[in-house]
């Protein structure tokens, strides 16, 4: 793969693009996306960004959220736009099957494919990209790859508030040890240029319906349980919560935080029932790998001390894998 800044004289003429992320995106795969939308329409090429599936709510205030086609439900509108283009950038994912149904169609593209993305073992399906797994979000490489294409001026406060809101939630609100000082400076950066982080604090953090808060008190008292001896803590969600407190996409982001708040814990872990298959959420403290432990047990991965992974049992059997996963890592997690 080419360092993403030889891109530079692929962006000088007008182009047809399309700029793509992972299913279910988060905050910093819409706003990593987002952000270099708006950089490449400043230079004057066609863009359209698509989203393998829908998105929260809370994510739909970010500036051209307006615009992203939903692969799922807008499939032929998507695929038009996918026609003839001459550039694909993938976003905050490092291989084709993150993206769900659309992985086909993307991996039958003629075109160049640009990756820039933090997580670890990128597939070799892109010809120029950036795979940094010191970075703290997607968002901060798409400012830097800004900077490295030595066009900083276009950095305005669309782009400011998309790789904020990108920042400030892969790094927990700027509490994880990828927050290093190359992301306090970039964030006095955005500052400078009129962001104003309050803001987007209260879209992303303060925009909740009732059911939510509900459903957060209610799984921290009936689905928590902790194993203090092998200082891990676990939620485990059946479907039929999901349909008791109406969740839509994105109410359960950052629930598996929470338990890391326990004294003595050093592993935390969110496992729901999504009907068509058992979704699993890792966070650790310290030096217990959760991107290997992910890997190794439910068909996932991602970054260190963060990482996701699947399951097709059912979630009693999942949770059995589980606990027995972890005994199997007793000594690490000491």
């Amino acid at each position: 793969m080419k360092p993403i800044e030889e891109i530079k004289p692929l962006l000088e003429a007008p182009k047809k693009m399309v700029i793509t992320m992972h299913q279910k995106p988060d905050a910093d795969a819409m706003g990593s996306s987002l952000a270099l939308y708006h950089y490449l329409i400043q230079k004057g090429h066609q863009v359209t960004v698509i989203s393998p599936t829908n998105f929260p709510d809370f994510l739909k205030w970010m500036p051209g959220a307006e615009g992203v086609i939903d692969f799922e439900s807008s499939t032929d509108k998507a695929m038009e736009a996918l026609k003839d283009i001459e550039l694909l950038f993938c976003l905050d994912f490092n291989a084709l099957y993150r993206t769900k149904n659309m992985a086909p169609h993307l991996e039958a593209v003629k075109c160049t494919k640009i990756l820039i993305d933090h997580h670890l073992e990128p597939q070799p399906d892109f010809e120029y990209g950036v795979s940094d797994t010191s970075a703290s979000s997607t968002a901060q490489l798409v400012y830097e790859t800004i900077y490295k294409l030595g066009d900083e001026k276009f950095i305005n406060l669309d782009i400011a508030q998309c790789i904020y809101a990108g920042t400030v939630t892969d790094t927990g609100s700027f509490r994880f040890a990828s927050t290093t000082a190359r992301v306090h400076r970039m964030v006095a950066d955005l500052m400078d240029r009129g962001l104003r982080h309050e803001i987007i604090h209260q879209e992303i953090y303060d925009n909740f319906l009732e059911n939510r808060l509900r459903f957060l008190g209610h799984s921290l008292l009936n689905r928590m349980e902790v194993f203090y001896e092998y200082n891990t803590a676990m939620l485990a969600i059946p479907y039929s919560d999901l349909k008791r407190f109406d969740l839509q996409t994105g109410d359960t982001e950052g629930l598996v935080n929470f338990l890391l708040s326990i004294q003595g814990i050093k592993m935390a872990a969110l496992i729901i029932d999504r009907n068509s298959e058992v979704k699993l959420s890792f966070r650790s403290k310290g030096n217990f790998d959760v991107n290997t432990f992910a890997r190794r047990y439910f068909e996932g991965g991602g970054h260190f001390n963060a990482s996701g992974g699947r399951s097709t049992d059912s979630l009693e059997k999942t949770v059995n894998r589980f606990i027995k996963a972890v005994e199997e890592n007793e000594t690490l997690l000491q």
